[in-house]
């Protein structure tokens, strides 16, 4: 069911601390040691691809660890918790459920993703892992705030694609792409529509690598809104690499600011690829010059195959560093991305607690 818009709510908390995000879902979920069956449960027993990898059908297929991961988040402090749906289009679902025609001498083109957009049962799965993931996450925001007395919000996560509007994958046809605006529109509104079906309050547009797919998946959400007369807040976040850019169509932090301006975000940010200590000078940048709230969920560290979460920070560091973060006047909403657990999140939450928010500039 479409949740009230809590713009104005949110804003008043922003104004008066720091908000909690979530940590990892995919780090988390690995602490379960889940198996290929877990993953596939009795519906996808017969799928021909392996789906251990594919989080996000852990919604229908485990829909227990899912929610107990969203407890976990929300127990430990988080006032904002994702839904498991990062990878829940058609376009991105394909990869799991669809030949792929590289594999025969082929390659994928707008005729290939034709196809994938008019796929019934690549259609109703993504409308049934939005929906279902975003109840999943409804359901324990709902109870932990009964039990606290705080109110908890859900996140609609919008995740990127495994195919760019930027860039073309043939460096001998550097004017092909592999897929449309238009066919990338689509598949992000059918998500859209339902992440609003099963009850989120924020849509959070994330790990942007390349910005003109976040541009069809923002497009796609003022859309949505046209059509079905409501407002919902939006946080944007990208994931920079070493010098600042964005990983795909190498947008520095001030044009990434300048190029989502216009859709008047609640927030703004940058989460995964980097850890706390190298995301701070493009954090910094951001903050500089980005009229509205700043986000920022950090990997937890360079990633380290030798570390329980496959990432170097432990809790304690990354509660020093957000912490610094916050001293610094950098932040309005901290959290973790890749190698954050619930433990990392309980100890970023004690780092930015009584920590004063950051200012948002006042625009003459």
């Amino acid at each position: 069911m479409p949740q009230p818009d809590s713009t104005i709510e949110l804003k008043k908390a922003l104004a008066e601390r720091i908000l909690v995000l979530d940590g990892a879902m995919g780090t988390t979920i690995r602490t379960y040691g889940l198996t290929e069956a877990d993953a596939r449960g009795s519906r996808f027993a017969d799928s021909e691809k392996d789906l251990l990898n594919n989080g996000d059908i852990l919604s229908l297929t485990r829909p227990d660890v899912i929610g107990d991961i969203h407890k976990r988040f929300y127990e430990a402090g988080s006032d904002i918790c994702e839904t498991n749906t990062f990878s829940a289009t058609s376009i991105a679902q394909s990869e799991f459920f669809v030949d792929d025609p590289r594999e025969h001498g082929g390659r994928k083109d707008p005729e290939f993703f034709q196809k994938i957009i008019e796929n019934p049962f690549l259609n109703e799965l993504a409308w049934e892992m939005n929906v279902e993931g975003s109840k999943l996450c409804r359901k324990m925001a709902d109870e932990i705030a009964e039990k606290t007395g705080r109110k908890r919000y859900v996140a609609g996560a919008i995740g990127p694609l495994t195919v760019s509007l930027t860039n073309s994958p043939d460096a001998n046809d550097p004017g092909f792409r592999v897929v449309t605006f238009d066919q990338v529109l689509e598949a992000y509104k059918l998500q859209v529509r339902a992440l609003i079906e099963g009850g989120c309050d924020i849509l959070m547009i994330e790990t942007i690598f390349d910005s003109l797919n976040a541009k069809a998946a923002a497009v796609a959400v003022q859309e949505v809104y046209q059509e079905q007369h409501l407002h919902l807040p939006i946080i944007i976040s990208a994931a920079v690499g070493r010098g600042g850019e964005t990983m795909i169509s190498a947008q520095k932090v001030e044009a990434f600011w300048n190029a989502f301006a216009h859709v008047h975000p609640m927030a703004i940010g940058l989460n995964c690829s980097l850890g706390p200590d190298l995301m701070r000078p493009f954090l910094e940048e951001l903050s500089d010059c980005a009229t509205t709230h700043i986000s920022a969920y950090p990997n937890a560290g360079l990633p380290n195959p030798l570390a329980p979460t496959g990432f170097d920070l432990e809790p304690h560091h990354m509660e020093a560093l957000m912490a610094e973060f916050a001293e610094a006047g950098l932040l309005n909403l901290a959290g973790g991305c890749c190698g954050n657990t619930p433990e990392h999140v309980a100890a970023i939450a004690r780092g930015v607690a009584g920590k004063k928010p950051r200012v948002v500039p006042v625009v003459g």
